[in-house]
């Protein structure tokens, strides 16, 4: 792999020399990845956007971070042999469009391959690089809705709840585009060759829900909102407080559940009986009993009498509150980065730290600068 352009990289990937043409959110997520775990990574955005940069503020956009960004027009000839220049030095090509958009410009897999043998070209689309959806329009909920996942989720009798664009977009899309670039890299390490990576959010969704095909195949699993992992059992859902905040449950094995009733001040009662936890004709029941109980007291009540046991129970935190809480600050989970809160990078490595780098303005970095400091 190549030499790093600045001193300041460290991260598993540092070394790494990324060109990522800017989309929408699947393809610059799985850029940051790379860049949080050490990646240079170049975003290649259109010169009006760049443009509408306010670079009297400090960038903030999370997308954005560790990265440098240059802006290029490529219906323009001459910025195309500019692209092309990083590209013939780069390690990693992202290509977030539509199948065909990239051919049509002259940046194809056949192309830029041919160029830089080396070079793996990382594609996300929504559906894919063929099949009879390939070139339809669709956004992250018609990509779960296909893979299966969106009709799992959500209560019984209800329709399907969807989960913002956390499945499709982001876990589907952007975190398996990262995982396929780090396990190509890997893969050259041995072959000495680069290859083309077919990122589609409909296969991640499909690869995330995996283990319930076959529950469902084989009967473990039913309609939705009946099972004990989707808001049918009482052991393992969210309940309301007195001050309008919710707190999760989620004590599933035999001893856990022991020590939820009892800290929920309900282990006499016979509908809690240990026999009678996984019966369920008594969920709907269960359920009810232990809103009553939930609603008599604060979140942080309960939070007093929960926390740091065995009773697998958390308060279910607004995203502004997540930095405060005692565990997520120690950890140190998240960061404020030019007056915006950010999660830090994951997973965590002993050696070879990754860091969450501050963002860029689109276009705040010269194209011959990133050539002549690849070279």
């Amino acid at each position: 792999m190549s030499s790093t352009s600045t001193d300041e990289q460290s991260g598993p990937l540092a070394g790494v020399r990324v060109v990522e043409l800017v989309g929408q959110g699947p393809g610059p997520y799985g850029a940051m990845i790379l860049a949080d775990l050490g990646a240079d990574v170049v975003a290649v955005d259109r010169p009006e956007v760049a443009a509408r940069a306010n670079r009297e503020r400090p960038a903030t956009n999370p997308m954005m971070r560790g990265k440098r960004g240059v802006a290029l027009d490529l219906k323009s000839a001459d910025d195309i042999e500019r692209l092309l220049a990083m590209i013939d030095r780069a390690d990693v090509f992202v290509d977030p469009f539509r199948p065909g958009v990239c051919e049509r410009l002259g940046l194809g897999p056949d192309v830029l391959c041919a160029r830089n043998m080396r070079l793996i070209y990382g594609r996300m689309t929504g559906w894919g690089q063929d099949g009879p959806l390939a070139h339809a329009a669709g956004h992250d909920i018609n990509y779960i809705a296909l893979s299966g996942a969106l009709h799992t989720i959500g209560y019984e009798g209800q329709p399907p709840t969807m989960p913002i664009n956390l499945l499709g977009d982001f876990a589907g899309g952007g975190l398996v585009l990262a995982f396929g670039v780090a396990a190509a890299l890997v893969e050259r390490q041995r072959s000495g060759r680069g290859q083309v990576i077919d990122t589609a959010m409909v296969d991640g969704a499909a690869m995330i829900l995996g283990p319930f095909f076959s529950a469902v195949a084989n009967g473990f699993w039913g309609p939705r909102g009946t099972n004990h992992l989707d808001g049918g059992a009482h052991f393992y859902n969210v309940y309301g407080t007195a001050d309008g905040k919710w707190v999760s449950v989620g004590a599933i094995e035999p001893q856990f559940y022991a020590e939820f009733v009892q800290r929920l001040g309900v282990a006499d009662e016979e509908v809690f009986a240990p026999e009678r936890q996984m019966d369920r004709s008594i969920w709907a029941e269960a359920k009810e009993r232990v809103a009553t109980v939930f609603a008599s007291r604060s979140r942080d009540e309960w939070c007093a009498i929960f926390e740091g046991g065995d009773a697998c129970f958390a308060p279910v935190l607004a995203p502004d509150e997540v930095p405060t809480h005692p565990h997520m600050s120690a950890r140190g989970s998240t960061t404020t980065i030019n007056g915006v809160l950010q999660a830090q990078p994951a997973p965590r490595f002993s050696r070879s730290s990754a860091t969450a780098g501050e963002p860029c303005h689109p276009g705040s970095h010269d194209v011959d600068d990133v050539v002549a400091s690849w070279s």
